[in-house]
């Protein structure tokens, strides 16, 4: 005779107080605070810990790990007048911390229908990602900085606190956004924005360092930044004199790339 299976019981913690729909997803080790309330259509990974008077709901998904601080707010409505309750989505990857207070709305039909945050995210107290955004990994969004809908954010950028992003504004890879700035056009790789309006004020260089980018690339990207920002030329001729005198590095074509796409024009 066969052995019987071993049923291993499912490990969850989540307190009596919560409110949590039967129709909900809860993975293996997933911890629900006091008072939280998951939402019917929500799926939350395994290992994922939710803390008190969180509200998650909409068709949301949370991957594995994550931690959910006091008071956030996830996969609510978004925060515009053209959303008629439509499906839409809120996708959240893994080991990220969202922390108190901080909202994340889902898409709309208009803009693609769903809010991405990729993995690995510090999503700072009372910080606002508004609909449609999408958000890649290893990023900080600071306390208090907001969000508009359609927003892009690469990998490892830095928002500092009380920051306003303007809809629709794509801001490049491993770039840093001085605190209390004003964004409304895009902002290329590699650099640091500061004002009101924001004004790029030089080369994200130690966040450079820290994610390990050599020295020789490094050299290029100052080049890049050099023909760009400190030349007579306007965006075209300098993209042209960029692609003629530069290293065929990933990062130069990612910062050539990014600015010949620009549709809002990108800060000077």
């Amino acid at each position: 005779m066969k052995p019987e299976a071993k049923v291993v019981p499912i490990s969850r913690k989540i307190h009596p107080t919560a409110i949590v729909h039967p129709g909900a997803v809860i993975g293996v080790d997933v911890e629900i605070g006091p008072y939280s309330v998951i939402g019917e259509n929500v799926q939350i990974g395994e290992g994922t810990i939710i803390g008190p008077h969180v509200v998650i709901t909409g068709w949301t998904t949370i991957g594995k790990n994550n931690k959910i601080y006091a008071g956030a707010q996830l996969g609510i409505e978004p925060q515009d007048l053209k959303f008629k309750g439509e499906k839409s989505y809120l996708v959240i990857g893994d080991h990220n911390l969202i922390r108190e207070y901080a909202t994340i709305t889902r898409g709309t039909e208009g803009g693609g229908g769903e809010t991405r945050l990729g993995n690995d995210n510090l999503v700072m107290t009372y910080a606002h990602i508004d609909h449609d955004c999408q958000i890649g990994s290893h990023c900080v969004i600071v306390n208090g900085a907001a969000l508009g809908g359609h927003v892009v954010i690469e990998d490892h950028v830095t928002v500092g606190g009380l920051s306003g992003i303007h809809q629709f504004t794509k801001i490049g890879r491993m770039a840093m956004i001085g605190a209390c700035t004003k964004v409304v056009k895009d902002v290329p790789p590699f650099v640091t924005v500061d004002g009101h309006p924001a004004r790029v004020v030089g080369i994200n260089v130690v966040g450079l360092r820290r994610k390990g980018v050599p020295q020789d690339v490094r050299e290029e990207i100052k080049r890049a930044y050099k023909i760009l920002y400190r030349s007579d030329l306007n965006v075209t001729q300098a993209i042209e004199q960029m692609e003629n005198q530069l290293e065929g590095y990933p990062e130069i074509d990612h910062f050539i790339r990014f600015i010949r796409s620009a549709e809002r024009g990108i800060c000077r």
